[in-house]
């Protein structure tokens, strides 16, 4: 893969007509250190945030034994880059073929669930061949939190209700050598106390089943930093965090997990666009909501943005963007801040799309195709460069 310093340095040697990825392994590999040297327990990379093979290599060399595989195509993928690396199935639902490929011929013991059925299909589909239960499961019970912190929710589709928790953590038991309790607090938690909320739901659970607890994942949600959504500095979620976990009735030894994907990749790519057409404050690209903008158009999502000529002088002015498709929703309101004098022909940076941004382009309408290169520079926001290291704040010191 080509190197170069910066996105102004490959518009000037590409002159590139389609959309280019900027990948930064040093921002990854930065993120990936953070979290084993500062999180109170174990990371596992969520690979559905950016699946790229020379990512998940990345993360590996800094540290990040375990990863959060969310389909049977992801434990494959991961098992082929990584032989030696923990995967753990925590997709709540899961078919049979999948949980036995992945136990089987996979080496996965790591399963999550919500339900008494998919427990049972757990327990069906690692059975060997005499009919015995498999005596190495390390399950996951998926408790509902509120995503009332998050930018985007994920309260409604997985989880089982506290009412129900106490009952399904007391029939896992029952099969596994080593049960945890999971939940998720929903997309870019803004707040640490996301996680106190939902560590206080799963004290309420686990008092009621009255069961040993091996292990508690408080999931993903870590932030990253974006235009109008800068987080508290991470260390004020791990230190709240850290504090609740051992207020919990668990076993003495009972490990922490946490899931980041945003968290550990959001900084490790940016894209590079091309203006095809300017239409008074509306800009049309060669990248959008059917490749790495997809949550620009769908969820609203601000995502910073540069230009890369040094030409433009005028003040900047809030701009949306279409993208390439026939598609009216190909459309991203931002608001986009460029300056005024724009236009057709010039090139533009949007940065920290590294997580899922990269990950779900398609090929609709012929368009998706994007190459990629390695720059040497800085993102254009980050949570690691030591920028936002800042005295503990008020609401961590009130709980002492």
């Amino acid at each position: 893969m080509h190197h170069y310093p910066d996105a102004k340095a490959v518009v000037r040697d590409l002159s590139p007509d389609e959309p280019i990825i900027l990948n930064r392994p040093h921002a990854a590999a930065r993120a990936a250190r953070f979290f084993v040297e500062k999180f109170p327990g174990k990371s596992l990379y969520a690979v559905k945030a950016n699946p790229s093979p020379d990512l998940i290599r990345i993360l590996w060399d800094n540290g990040v034994t375990h990863y959060d595989v969310a389909s049977i195509a992801e434990v494959r993928l991961t098992r082929s880059v990584l032989p030696d690396a923990t995967l753990c199935f925590m997709h709540p639902v899961k078919s049979r073929s999948a949980i036995r490929e992945a136990y089987f011929e996979h080496g996965v013991r790591t399963f999550s669930l919500d339900s008494s059925e998919e427990l049972a299909k757990i327990v069906e589909a690692t059975r060997d061949g005499d009919g015995n239960d498999a005596p190495d499961l390390r399950l996951c019970v998926r408790l509902r939190v509120s995503s009332e912190h998050a930018a985007l929710s994920l309260a409604s589709k997985f989880g089982c209700d506290l009412i129900e928790a106490p009952a399904l953590l007391q029939e896992s038991r029952q099969f596994a050598d080593w049960l945890g309790v999971c939940f998720h607090v929903g997309s870019q938690a803004m707040t640490p106390f996301a996680y106190v909320q939902a560590l206080d739901r799963t004290r309420a659970a686990i008092a009621e089943a009255s069961v040993v607890i091996d292990m508690i994942d408080v999931g993903g949600g870590f932030p990253s930093v974006y235009p109008g959504m800068e987080p508290p500095p991470l260390e004020d979620y791990f230190k709240l965090i850290h504090q609740h976990f051992y207020a919990l009735p668990i076993a003495y030894n009972a490990e922490l997990w946490c899931e980041p994907g945003r968290a550990l990749c959001a900084e490790y790519s940016s894209l590079v666009v091309k203006v095809e057409k300017r239409r008074g404050d509306e800009l049309y690209i060669n990248d959008g909501a059917y490749g790495a903008l997809f949550d620009a158009a769908h969820v609203d999502w601000k995502f910073p943005v540069r230009p890369l000529e040094d030409d433009l002088i005028k003040p900047e002015m809030d701009f949306a963007f279409y993208g390439p498709t026939c598609d009216d929703a190909d459309y991203m309101p931002g608001p986009f801040a460029l300056p005024e004098d724009i236009q057709a022909g010039d090139y533009i940076e949007i940065g920290m799309l590294g997580a899922y941004g990269a990950a779900m382009k398609t090929d609709f309408n012929g368009f998706g195709s994007a190459e990629r290169f390695i720059v040497a520079d800085e993102p254009m926001a980050s949570l690691y460069d030591g920028s936002r290291m800042r005295p503990e704040t008020d609401n961590v010191v009130s709980l002492r």
